[in-house]
């Protein structure tokens, strides 16, 4: 009767399966999670750079741990990438402008970082420093994972600081903690923005969908 011929036509689809098309959702599932780990390395970087900064501005002392410290910038400072971009100018932008800004920016940071790093007073201010520069980087090679998983070129073209080796970096001790004071400010910037930013990226790409693809011989 009708029960059998059912029976019959399940049966015939469950032995047939081995030969049905595979699922692949792999490139899917890697864009959508490269996304995510970006987007939690520049909350955690966030978070470390608040205690990074008020022990680095300790370090510095008066003016510049003072809470109300808030100087004009310096032209000299121009040198450090600024985050201080209209921010409908900023979203205005495609994803592939907004991801390249962010790769040339952290990875000039870095390098200025880096440059604290050995020159930083204290043993425990080092350590501290050389760690959030192990994250950094860690955020620059996320952010190059991203680009490459949606298709988008790394920005061509040197990506560290514009002085030349051997260039004083500052002619007193006072504008020397001026540049350090701008790079931590910065950095705050850059980051509170780049977290926004994956946010916005994670909902345009979603989870990963599951695809069909034939993968069966003569197919």
């Amino acid at each position: 009767g009708d029960s059998w011929g059912i029976f019959t036509f399940l049966c015939a689809a469950l032995c047939n399966l081995p030969a049905l098309p595979a699922l692949n959702c792999s490139e899917e599932l890697g864009t959508s999670q490269s996304i995510q780990k970006t987007y939690d390395l520049t909350r955690y970087l966030e978070h470390q750079l608040r205690t990074l900064a008020g022990t680095y501005l300790n370090y510095l002392g008066p003016p510049f741990n003072e809470p109300d410290f808030n100087p004009p910038r310096l032209a000299r400072a121009e040198r450090v990438p600024s985050a201080t971009v209209d921010l409908d100018l900023w979203r205005g932008l495609t994803d592939n402008a907004r991801l390249a800004a962010n790769y040339r920016a952290y990875s000039r940071l870095l390098c200025y970082l880096r440059a604290l790093d050995g020159q930083a007073g204290t043993a425990e201010l080092r350590h501290r420093l050389g760690h959030f520069c192990s994250s950094l980087q860690g955020l620059v090679l996320s952010i190059a994972g991203v680009m490459s998983s949606l298709g988008y070129p790394l920005p061509a073209g040197p990506v560290g600081p514009p002085a030349p080796p051997g260039t004083p970096v500052a002619p007193n001790d006072f504008l020397k903690k001026m540049d350090d004071f701008w790079l931590l400010k910065e950095l705050q910037t850059w980051l509170w923005r780049s977290a926004k930013d994956f946010n916005r990226l994670k909902k345009k790409v979603p989870p990963a969908v599951v695809t069909l693809r034939l993968e069966a011989k003569g197919f």
